[in-house]
Formats: C-alpha cells, sequence, structure tokens
C-alpha cells in the first residue's frame, strides 16, 4: 500500500471529506486530493500533524505495517543485546585464559596476550553494536530530530537579531548619555527580551496541535 493509499484510507476510516481535513492542518482541499492520488506527498511539517490527528506515528504512516515495523525494532533490539552477551561472555573467557596459561601451562606471556586480544575483540564488539544500533533510527525519530534542528535554528535567529539590536542600543545610550555605570542594565533587558521571545516561539507551537485534538 502506497502513502497516497493509506492517506485515503486513514480519511475515510475518520469519516471526514478532503474540505474538512485541509481545513484541520490548514492547507487547501486540492493539496489534499494531490496527498491521496500520489501527484505530491505530504511536507516535512505536515507528517507530524497528520501523524498526530490520526493517532500513528510516522513509521507507521510512511511504511504502512505496524507489525513489520515493531518486528524491526525487535529484531534490532534483540541483535544488540545478543552482542552485548557475547561481548560479556568474552569478558569473562579471557579471565579464563590468563588463569589457565598461567597456572595450568606455565605461560603467563600467552595468557596476557590471550587475555588483551579477547578484551579487544569483546570491546570492539560492543562499540559496534553500540554504533549500529544508534544510526538505525526510525523515520519518527528522524522527523523529530530533524523538527527539532528546524525550531532551534528558527530561535536562534530571532535571539542573534534581538542581541545585536540590543549591543547597538548600549553604544547608543552610553555614548549619548555617558552613563556607562547605569546602561549595562540594556544587558538584562537583553537577556529578558530572549526569554520572552522563546516564551512566545514555544507558545506559538502550541494552537496547531490543539486545534487538530479538537477537531478529532
Amino acid at each position: 500500500m502506497t502513502i497516497s493509499e493509506r492517506l485515503l484510507k486513514l480519511r475515510k476510516e475518520k469519516n471526514l471529506s478532503q474540505e474538512e481535513l485541509a481545513n484541520v492542518l490548514d492547507v487547501s482541499r486540492q493539496t489534499i486530493s494531490k496527498w491521496e492520488t500520489g501527484e505530491s506527498t505530504p511536507d516535512f511539517n505536515k507528517i507530524i500533524p497528520l501523524c498526530e490527528f490520526y493517532g500513528i506515528t510516522s513509521d507507521e504512516l510512511l511504511s504502512g505495517s505496524k507489525d513489520i515495523i515493531k518486528a524491526k525494532e525487535e529484531n534490532k533490539k534483540n541483535n544488540f543485546a545478543r552482542n552485548i552477551a557475547i561481548a560479556v561472555s568474552l569478558y569473562i573467557l579471557s579471565l579464563v585464559a590468563i588463569i589457565l596459561f598461567s597456572t595450568s601451562f606455565n605461560e603467563p606471556i600467552i595468557g596476557v596476550c590471550l587475555f588483551f586480544t579477547i578484551i579487544a575483540g569483546a570491546t570492539g564488539l560492543i562499540v559496534f553494536s553500540a554504533i549500529k544500533y544508534k544510526s538505525v533510527q526510525t523515520a519518527e525519530e528522524k522527523l523529530l530530530e530533524q523538527k527539532a534542528k528546524e525550531e532551534k535554528s528558527e530561535i536562534d535567529l530571532i535571539c542573534s537579531i534581538i542581541g545585536i539590536i540590543g549591543l547597538v542600543t548600549y553604544f547608543i545610550v552610553s555614548f549619548a548619555t555617558g552613563a556607562w555605570y547605569i546602561t549595562w542594565v540594556i544587558f538584562l533587558i537583553i537577556g529578558l527580551c530572549d526569554t520572552i521571545a522563546k516564551l512566545i516561539y514555544s507558545m506559538k507551537k502550541k494552537p496547531s496541535v490543539s486545534k487538530e485534538d479538537k477537531n478529532e
């Protein structure tokens, strides 16, 4: 099943018209129609609202199979757990090797070499497993990460502009009045403006979700 077919199926399950869904997502009815006919796909900033409205994850929307997604996740966790278990067993085996070669065979040098070789192999297995496990992100995790980066860059730009304006204001006022002993208060105002801007920005993100919940 393609993403367009899934979007059509999900809308019909909700008994919504294209117009009604378009109003919820703040897009045109033609946009919904193009999504459902496969002429275009939802933009990134519409995927999360779609998933929240339908009560599904972006993985389920993009790949369409909840069971397959769960199976992949379970397989990924099982592989990671198996590799960790092997690594722990190798650590224990390294101790056995050094004790065995040092006492029974009277070859401590071989025992030490074998000990460090097994330790290196076990550590490498853990590092490899951790990197592989971390690198395999679900589509939802990638979307959320991308969304967080975009939001952070936007608010950082706003704060930078506030900082530049505040710094210019500080020098203008200080040179004009000569009251350097008191104009440092402007920096406190800059910090306060930054905090207010971040608060307003975070609150601005909430209405879209509440609107969807209300329509749902």
